[in-house]
């Protein structure tokens, strides 16, 4: 080891040549695996610390369609020192005749917030919030701008005008409330009767915060909770749990930029393998003189390995070191676009994962050339630039498949879904191998293909074509890095493709909600002419028993049988509704009126194991409702009318307190904006929801979540890049004699610079259609069979995009000959 140390320190110190190319594409590849890491632990520390302040209190309690009863108030007052309560429902907000916009309206007692600090635009606290609106409304800053609202103007919800008190700038338990279809206002909760928007089958929402005695333990309140009122259909939450919702997302998210960045940081590795090779290329007279004197194998490649892991180990630190600024960045960068700040701080677990990464990947791609290097006699090492050398031994290769499942094992354990994590692995590896492939192969089809006539021509496919050349390790980490980003323009535009395309073709233009029981005609009276409407009665109750069975009690249920979770969304009707298909049982005849039955949803039927005869209990308003399943239906749930999982007799249901629910297309040429207006004036109580306003927030979701995935796609290129300047910067001696011996016999520097552009713009064309076809057939499959959505994708989107990666692959590489085309033949001559 001595001798080892010694020969690292000697080599070191004359300099790390072509190892600059490994420090470079190392350092890229764990800057983002750090990156990513650094801000979802930042954003999951943000929900943990703010988790009170983000749900409100140390346990919420949230009953969906009615109030709490005094026997559920009394169990929780006995189990905090306070509790607040909310109620939140969507509600028109009117200022003026004409203007109108649909709003999340929060109706708070006096306790709220009960953690965190609610702001005012103009100063003050919660405090101040609470004087405000004693006096009228306070309106969130979004919708004071777009309804043009200034303190003392006033605004109509629902059957009271009030005055806006105030404009407010920080909800501090808005994370909490999940996906909101517009901005907030807030009112007293003793003012919300005057509104009237409460009714018999209105969609609300009450959500009760408590704030426990010191030292209590929040999760085993609300396991308490859980258990004591099996039957309440009431969902209750811990402050480890604020923001479900927004949980999944930043973890699904992070899952996927980790990913990402593993592939980016895989084709570093083709970087690493490439710097290795060049470097140790470089240095076969050293390695010889060394054998030469005596040094045995082991000495050789223990030397050069030791160089080659400090190397690493400086370039997966300054990695780290750069990927753990991400949080900082992200908050300044990202303000109020975050669900929830990101704590900007040190991360060590991500940062470790990262750096371990970074070193098995470099292990695996540096092993086989190192351990082949030190291996070969001193005879076969002197004649390495004219010799192709062999295959790396089986132990080499053994070493870097160990190093390739420490990979795979950290990206599972790190992975929300580790099986995902390991095919998404195992798909890159195979796109990786396909590449190889496709890179020896053009290597041989340019040998094969009969040389053309125009010199330059013949002399940029023999460059394609030459023993040692780049060709094959820039096929295999652009092609993956392009193929990458061509899979996400895919997506992306097949997804915006849905939303924008496909959508309005078939969506209805308003979704109304709320409309009184008793306003059906007047409501029709008021539709444009022409207009296509459809109505439906709606109610809300939860599943309180399956075949008898207590639902708190049924266990192993399926992740995906959301029919238990809260409060479900009830319907009567006579015929089988538009968009259905009966596949087990019977519709129930016209005029029925015998024991109560319902239609169940086909696939939450069969995630429950419930078949037709089986019976399940909903309570309506406290009533419980046991009916019989007469048959299951197929829902095409993406008709974009109202489905339910749940449609009862109309003998069942009609009795019950509901409100209807209604889809409105006008005719073209139709004054939307007027419907609206006078809908709201009609039916102050009714919520209206234009499915533009929708898509355009869902649109905005999708681009800020895409712009994240590009961010991290875009190291991969970079990465790509790298090892492309790389090769080029590692043949230039190569390139330098060639252009000596072509200039000796008459080449012009135009001449030579024409050949170069030739050879890079075949191998770009090349990689560019490799990776347009590898990156639409994964697109496909994610499109199709992950999101389920319609394979429509932009191809001159696409194109465009890859003919401008051909162009900058073209422009770098003949970027990276230049200084070979550019020596003088004299100076070279004279050097040699």
């Amino acid at each position: 080891m001595a001798i080892a140390l010694r020969i690292a320190r000697t080599e070191a110190r004359g300099g790390f040549g072509a190892l600059r190319l490994l420090f470079a594409c190392l350092f890229l590849g764990v800057l983002a695996l750090a990156a990513v890491g650094s801000l979802s632990g930042a954003i999951d520390r943000g929900l943990a610390d703010e988790g009170q302040a983000i749900l409100g209190g140390d346990v919420a309690v949230t009953i969906s369609g009615r109030p709490p009863t005094d026997a559920e108030l009394t169990a929780l007052r006995q189990a905090a020192d306070t509790v607040s309560q909310t109620v939140r429902m969507q509600a028109m907000v009117r200022h003026g005749d004409d203007d109108q916009l649909l709003a999340e309206l929060k109706a708070v007692d006096s306790d709220w917030p009960l953690y965190g600090t609610a702001q005012l635009a103009e100063g003050g606290g919660n405090r101040a919030v609470q004087q405000a609106l004693r006096h009228g409304a306070v309106v969130s800053e979004a919708l004071a701008e777009r309804l043009a609202l200034r303190v003392g103007d006033r605004v109509a919800i629902g059957e009271t005008t009030l005055p806006v008190a105030a404009v407010l700038s920080s909800e501090p338990d808005r994370a909490s409330d999940g996906f909101a279809l517009g901005p907030s206002v807030l009112v007293a909760l003793d003012r919300l009767p005057q509104t009237a928007l409460v009714q018999p089958g209105s969609l609300y929402t009450t959500r009760l915060r408590l704030r426990l005695p010191a030292g209590s333990d929040g999760a085993a309140v609300a396991e308490r909770l859980r258990n004591s009122h099996p039957d309440s259909g009431w969902q209750v939450r811990d402050s480890r749990h604020a923001a479900p919702g927004t949980e999944r997302l930043v973890d699904r998210l992070a899952q996927l930029l980790m990913l990402v960045s593993l592939t980016a940081l895989c084709v570093a590795g083709v970087g690493v393998r490439n710097g290795v090779t060049a470097y140790l290329d470089q240095r076969t007279a050293a390695i010889a003189t060394l054998k030469a004197l005596g040094a045995t194998t082991g000495q050789v490649t223990r030397g050069y390995l030791l160089l080659i892991a400090a190397v690493t180990l400086v370039a997966a630190l300054a990695g780290a070191a750069a990927g753990a600024l991400a949080p900082w960045l992200v908050a300044k960068l990202a303000d109020g676009l975050l669900p929830v700040p990101p704590v900007a701080g040190l991360y060590p677990l991500p940062l470790l994962a990262a750096i371990g990464t970074g070193l098995l990947i470099a292990f695996a791609f540096a092993c086989p050339p190192l351990v082949r290097a030190g291996a070969l006699p001193v005879a076969r090492v002197l004649r390495g630039p004219v010799e192709a050398w062999p295959w790396p031994s089986r132990r080499a290769l053994a070493l870097a498949l160990a190093a390739g499942c420490g990979v795979a094992a950290l990206a599972a354990v790190q992975a929300a879904e580790p099986w995902f994590a390991l095919l998404f692995l195992a798909g890159a590896v195979g796109v990786f191998g396909l590449l190889a492939l496709f890179g020896a192969l053009i290597i041989r089809l340019a040998r094969a293909l009969p040389r053309p006539r125009p010199v330059l021509g013949r002399l940029a496919l023999t460059n394609l074509s030459r023993p040692g050349g780049p060709a094959q390790a820039l096929v295999v980490a652009l092609g993956l890095g392009l193929s990458l980003f061509a899979t996400l323009v895919f997506i992306e535009t097949s997804f915006e493709a849905e939303l924008h395309k496909a959508v309005p073709d078939k969506a209805p233009a308003f979704f109304l909600l709320d409309l009184p029981r008793d306003g059906q005609q007047r409501f029709l009276a008021m539709v444009p002419a022409g207009s296509t409407v459809r109505m439906v009665p709606s109610l809300r109750g939860p599943v309180t028993r399956v075949n008898g069975t207590p639902a708190s009690q049924l266990t192993d249920v399926p992740e995906d049988s959301y029919v238990l979770r809260g409060d479900r969304g009830l319907t009567f009707a006579a015929d089988l509704p538009v968009g259905n298909r009966i596949v087990a049982g019977r519709w129930w005849p016209a005029g029925y009126s015998g024991p109560p039955l319902v239609s169940m949803e086909a696939e939450q039927a069969r995630l429950l194991g419930l078949k037709v005869g089986d019976t399940i209990t909903v309570s309506v308003l406290g009533a419980e409702i046991t009916a019989t399943i007469a048959s299951l239906r197929q829902v095409n749930w993406d008709s974009f009318g109202f489905n339910f999982v749940l449609v009862y007799d109309p003998a069942t249901l009609a009795g019950a307190p509901y409100s209807w629910m209604a889809t409105v297309t006008p005719p073209d040429g139709a004054d939307r904006s007027a419907f609206t207006a006078r809908i709201s004036r009609a039916f102050p109580t009714a919520t209206v929801v234009r499915t533009d306003d929708v898509l355009a927030d869902v649109s905005r979701l999708a681009r800020q979540m895409g712009l994240a995935v590009k961010a991290a796609a875009t190291v991969a290129i970079l990465a790509g890049v790298a090892v492309l300047v790389g090769a080029m910067a590692a043949q230039e001696r190569q390139r330098r004699t060639d252009n000596v011996i072509l200039k000796v016999l008459g080449a012009t520097r135009r001449q030579l610079t024409a050949a170069a552009l030739m050879e890079y713009a075949g191998l770009a064309a090349v990689v560019a259609v490799l990776a347009l076809g590898l990156g639409a057939a994964a697109g496909w499959l994610v499109v199709r069979h992950l999101l389920d959505l319609p394979w429509q994708p932009d191809w001159g989107k696409a194109l465009l995009t890859m003919a401008l990666s051909a162009a900058l692959i073209c422009l770098l590489g003949l970027a990276g000959s230049w200084r070979a085309l550019g020596r003088s033949v004299r100076a070279i001559l004279r050097a040699e």
